[in-house]
């Protein structure tokens, strides 16, 4: 069981609770992301409450597979990541009967605002650099994000990304980093784990500083705009086991 992780009792047996998502997991057809802005720590820790509350009580399909809600370092965004079998999966249940619930539980968390996206927008993982060895537990999530010009964009980015850093996850306490496309092609995502926030902010500083090569790999393609990075710790929902 990683840090932070409890297990899940009564109607939540068979999932972990408060758990990183296993992101590389089998069986994941669609991810949904979205990303907000509560406003302050209260609003943040409201959001993540919220959420948790609402999982009380309200059944979960099959075709739901994890998810979890991040705080952001800044005291003040939200990050949403959820995994289902499939779109039809995750549409079925957000069109169920009992619609109260259900709702708060698919949709974005309503108490935070929007972040260029109209709700959760849905990828798929693309590509990932590995863990160098037995991977650490993550302790920080790192949201790294990109406006593309379509799927040939995207792909030249993370294609190029891997090939230049190796295909394994640089730095210290960097455990991997998995780079998801959106279904239009608009924007990619690397969802980055690391141990700790302050093992990524030593990395910025170092070979991810502007000037750097993976920067100016960037800088020089068309039809890709950087949109910058969060850090996220503190992970709330449910993981299947």
């Amino acid at each position: 069981m990683q840090n932070g992780e409890s297990p899940a009792t009564g109607p939540r047996a068979g999932f972990r609770a408060d758990a990183f998502p296993q992101v590389r997991r089998a069986g994941v057809g669609t991810v949904l992301i979205s990303e907000g802005d509560a406003g302050s720590p209260e609003g943040q820790r409201a959001v993540l409450d919220g959420v948790a509350r609402a999982w009380e009580g309200t059944p979960l399909p099959a075709g739901f597979l994890s998810r979890v809600l991040f705080a952001g370092t800044d005291g003040r965004s939200v990050l949403d990541y959820a995994q289902w079998t499939s779109e039809a999966a995750h549409e079925e249940f957000v069109r169920g009967e009992d619609t109260g619930p259900r709702e708060r539980i698919a949709g974005a968390p309503a108490a935070t605002g929007d972040v260029g996206e109209s709700g959760p927008t849905r990828y798929r993982l693309y590509r990932s650099l590995l863990p160098q060895g037995e991977p650490a537990a993550p302790g920080c999530v790192v949201r790294v994000a990109f406006r593309t010009t379509g799927h040939d964009a995207a792909r030249e980015l993370v294609d190029g990304l891997l090939d230049l850093i190796g295909g394994v996850q640089p730095g210290e306490g960097g455990i991997a980093s998995h780079f998801h496309i959106s279904e239009d092609g608009t924007r990619v995502v690397n969802y980055s784990e690391w141990t700790t926030a302050e093992a990524h902010e030593r990395e910025i500083a170092g070979s991810l500083a502007r000037g750097g090569p993976v920067m100016a790999f960037i800088g020089g393609l068309d039809g890709v705009e950087p949109l910058g990075f969060r850090r996220y710790v503190g992970p709330r929902g449910l993981v299947r086991e």
